[in-house]
């Protein structure tokens, strides 16, 4: 092995480590939850679809309680088309009579048979090896007639009426995981073809999941311009859906379906690309995922710090001081002055942090120990976190804002702070100034 081969090797070595350990978090994190995972139909065909079982399986092994439900929709209309059956659509909605209840049964069972099958490889060269996984199947969905509407039958399409949550949380229990097909029973022994999508958001608000996760068709939900959406709010994703601008039908049923979860105590709702290799792990093993999320909770916010937070502001700022870029703060000093730091946490990690110190009988302030990760410093955080503590200086009776930097100089001019000098900073502060590390003063009226 050449020097060149052995450095890459060593590099994707510790790539590999790395990641390893920025994922330890979330497997924590993780263990013992229950997540819903919805396949649509098209992610069943996709060439990686067996890349995707090993991933879930990867999850199960973890410790993930996991519940999974796929579609059938390209599967059942390839099936009547072969049956010379046209597909009837009503409010996005199958009419499913007699002829067409065969398609759909023929399709869902095609495609429980061949996910028990992907889940039962255990061959050696396999992720699977010794994986040992059970997916149990059964009458866990109970279902209702659609019924007429607007003058349409729909026969032997029905609603979801209630889940056998029971029956799931002992095959959960038992570490297995549990696959739901659109298929629904009634009371009456009756077979109705089922919205996936329902199935899995009424399972997930039932099981009172951690997650519903959407494999579907786009790698991340955007709008009619091109805005891509990262993150929403259940309201935020309602307004888009009344707005009618998502041209990806599939992706417009997964978003009601996620809406609809993180409305009803479901704490997070994803969408990903099932084309994108690895997406399920990306999405649930990174701090910034690869999809959309839905949530209610806030899953990056600027507050103020807390004691608990000093562990990751030391972590933040450490290589900012080694750098000579900050001042070097202990953990004990820290502590002491923590509520006058302001933090940008996301998903449990600060990611920036900033903090104002009172002069002058309160009139002026010091802006210090401004941070931001490297991987977010490109993102406006900066300016976010400065434009906080800016409302916080003024709730406190401050007019006038002071920094000192020896490295970022043009970047708080940017922000509005003018040149100034030692000379005039407040008194305490000026008889504090190290003329050995030469800092530059800039001051902002706010």
């Amino acid at each position: 092995m050449n020097d060149a081969t052995q450095d890459t090797a060593q590099d994707v070595t510790q790539n590999y480590v790395t990641w390893f350990r920025n994922s330890s978090p979330y497997i924590n994190a993780h263990r013992g939850r229950t997540f819903v995972v919805m396949i649509s139909g098209e992610a069943i065909e996709e060439a990686n679809f067996h890349h995707i079982i090993h991933d879930l399986a990867l999850l199960n092994s973890l410790g993930i309680r996991m519940v999974l439900v796929h579609g059938a929709r390209p599967q059942i209309s390839a099936r009547l088309k072969v049956r010379g059956v046209e597909s009837r659509f009503e409010n996005h909605k199958r009419i499913t009579d007699a002829s067409s209840l065969d398609a759909v049964l023929d399709a869902v069972g095609s495609i429980r048979l061949r996910m028990e099958g992907l889940f039962s490889m255990g061959l050696a060269n396999s992720p699977m090896y010794n994986a040992s996984i059970q997916a149990v199947c059964g009458n866990f969905v109970i279902a209702k007639p659609v019924g007429v509407r607007d003058g349409f039958d729909y026969q032997h399409t029905g609603e979801v009426r209630r889940i056998q949550i029971d029956a799931i949380e002992k095959q959960l229990s038992a570490g297995n995981i549990v696959m739901l097909s659109p298929i629904g029973c009634s009371p009456t022994g009756e077979l109705f073809n089922l919205n996936s999508e329902e199935v899995a958001s009424t399972a997930a608000i039932a099981l009172k999941a951690d997650k519903i996760i959407f494999l579907g068709e786009e790698k991340v939900v955007s709008t009619q311009d091109g805005t891509q959406l990262r993150e929403m709010t259940p309201q935020e994703a309602g307004q888009l859906l009344a707005q009618d601008v998502i041209n990806n039908e599939n992706t417009e049923r997964q978003l009601t379906a996620a809406c609809h979860a993180a409305s009803n105590g479901v704490g997070r709702a994803h969408l990903i690309d099932f084309r994108e290799e690895g997406a399920l792990l990306k999405e649930l093993f990174t701090r910034d995922g690869c999809g959309t999320l839905v949530t209610r909770d806030l899953y990056e916010n600027v507050r103020g710090a807390y004691i608990e937070d000093v562990g990751g502001i030391i972590e933040l700022i450490e290589p900012l001081e080694s750098a000579g870029a900050l001042v070097r703060r202990s953990r004990e000093l820290l502590e002491s002055e923590i509520k006058r730091f302001t933090i940008i946490e996301r998903d449990g990690m600060v990611i920036g942090c900033a903090a104002l110190y009172p002069f002058d009988e309160g009139q002026v302030g010091e802006l210090a120990c401004v941070a931001v990760h490297p991987s977010y410093q490109k993102s406006q955080r900066g300016r976010k976190l400065l434009e906080h503590v800016e409302k916080r200086a003024r709730l406190q009776g401050i007019n006038e804002l002071f920094v000192l930097t020896t490295q970022t100089s043009h970047w708080f001019q940017e922000l509005g702070f003018s040149p100034s000098t030692p000379d005039a900073l407040p008194g305490e502060r000026k008889s504090l100034y190290n003329y050995q590390r030469n800092s530059k003063v800039f001051s902002k009226k706010i």
